[in-house]
């Protein structure tokens, strides 16, 4: 296995500890409008940017008839005005996953080049990255609304706009993530993925919905670091 010419890094879920707190976020918007979501569409918002979640849910609720449609059906901007200011206060002070800030530091003293690939929004990022000084060791970003974007995840535009900023071929880049939307765009864009299992709520990432590709399920991120040591000889 040779070792990446770049890291490409999942910031919700991956290096930070906020997919609970997403979730909760969302569960408590429906609530606002009379919906529920069950642990399996929790787990599908995963990774994906909060216009699309919001999509989502809606379509949800009005599946459940808990938002029926009406000459005022519930719209987008309508529902991240209710999730957004409770995803705030719930992301303040949001931990870093075990291993993330390691993990970092051994990238940057091993030379490899990093980027974030997110759909968390710019203000969103800068918000939740405040407490985490750390996360500055990654300077290239592609966000969730970088406006050279086209498609977020699970398309592999994200992926292969990161690798291009860095000048480096997505095939020869090791991507981390969490989420099933995020494991499917890089898989899309040719990387080696690396997917950090969740011990959250319900049964895991549906693995068999997985694109074909170069994958591996790690439980702990100081893995992906013994690799990366292994493979510099360090």
């Amino acid at each position: 296995m040779p070792a990446p010419a770049a890291c490409l890094f999942d910031l919700d879920g991956l290096l930070l500890d906020t997919e609970p707190l997403h979730g909760q976020a969302w569960t408590r918007a429906a609530a606002q409008f009379g919906g529920q979501l069950s642990p399996s569409q929790r787990r599908q918002l995963r990774g994906r940017r909060r216009q699309d979640c919001a999509a989502q849910v809606i379509s949800w609720l009005q599946a459940a008839n808990a938002s029926p449609q009406s000459a005022t059906p519930l719209s987008v901007e309508k529902l991240l005005a209710v999730q957004q200011p409770i995803s705030r206060q719930l992301l303040a002070a949001a931990p870093a996953m075990p291993g993330a800030e390691a993990l970092l530091r051994c990238c940057s003293e091993l030379a490899i080049p990093m980027a974030l690939v997110t759909s968390s929004a710019e203000e969103a990022v800068q918000r939740k990255s405040a407490p985490h000084p750390w996360l500055e060791l990654i300077q290239t970003r592609v966000l969730g609304d970088d406006p050279e974007l086209a498609q977020g995840k699970p398309a592999a535009d994200p992926f292969r706009l990161a690798a291009a900023r860095l000048g480096v071929d997505p095939a020869s880049c090791w991507a981390l993530e969490d989420s099933l939307a995020g494991a499917t765009a890089a898989l899309a864009a040719g990387c080696r993925v690396w997917i950090l299992e969740s011990e959250g709520e319900g049964d895991g990432l549906p693995l068999e919905q997985l694109p074909k590709g170069n994958w591996t399920l790690i439980q702990r991120l100081d893995q992906v670091q013994q690799d990366l040591r292994l493979l510099a000889g360090a």
